[in-house]
């Protein structure tokens, strides 16, 4: 998992950049940078920042999905939580929120727009994350120990929070 990390900040700080700079105000991300560096600061960083760099629709909407479904994906590998008498391995539950939330979006029971796009970001970056931890031999149940590699996993869940956009 150790090895990871480099590569999970990495994916993490640019879902970030393109959260601040190139998706709406209204989500919870931004409303925390616009508390911290003012609106007038915020806007004029995001035009130029945006002039300097145009990003294509696909890169904006559905590589921020795809990162952290990769992340999400990596640091769930050696984890399982138990329902009864059955065990979930979490490697499966990203691919599961994020393909159930296209589906959610599609019968308009979420807000947002279904996307084919984003579903094969997901599942693409859901399949490289797996290859990369199908030879975790030991499995453990999430909340056993709080170690950096359960505290990750924690952490990569509660981050799409930070996606929220408040209406």
């Amino acid at each position: 998992m150790k090895k990871y990390i480099p590569l999970l900040a990495v994916a993490l700080l640019v879902c970030l950049f393109i959260y601040v700079f190139y998706r709406t105000e209204k989500t919870l991300v931004n409303q925390v940078v616009i508390a911290l560096i003012s609106r007038g600061r915020y806007h004029s960083l995001k035009t130029a920042i945006i002039s300097a760099l145009p990003l294509r629709d696909c890169i904006v909407y559905s590589l921020p999905e795809g990162l952290w479904v990769f992340c999400i994906t990596l640091t769930s590998g050696p984890f399982y939580i138990r329902l009864k008498n059955y065990k979930l391995r979490l490697v499966f539950i990203p691919i599961l929120i994020a393909v159930g939330m296209e589906l959610l979006q599609l019968v308009h029971f979420l807000n947002g727009r279904f996307d084919l796009m984003d579903i094969a970001f997901s599942t693409g970056f859901w399949l490289l994350a797996l290859l990369r931890t199908r030879n975790h031999l030991s499995e453990e149940p999430i909340f056993r120990s709080f170690d950096t590699q359960s505290v990750s996993c924690i952490v990569c869940y509660s981050i799409v929070y930070l996606a929220h956009v408040i209406y």
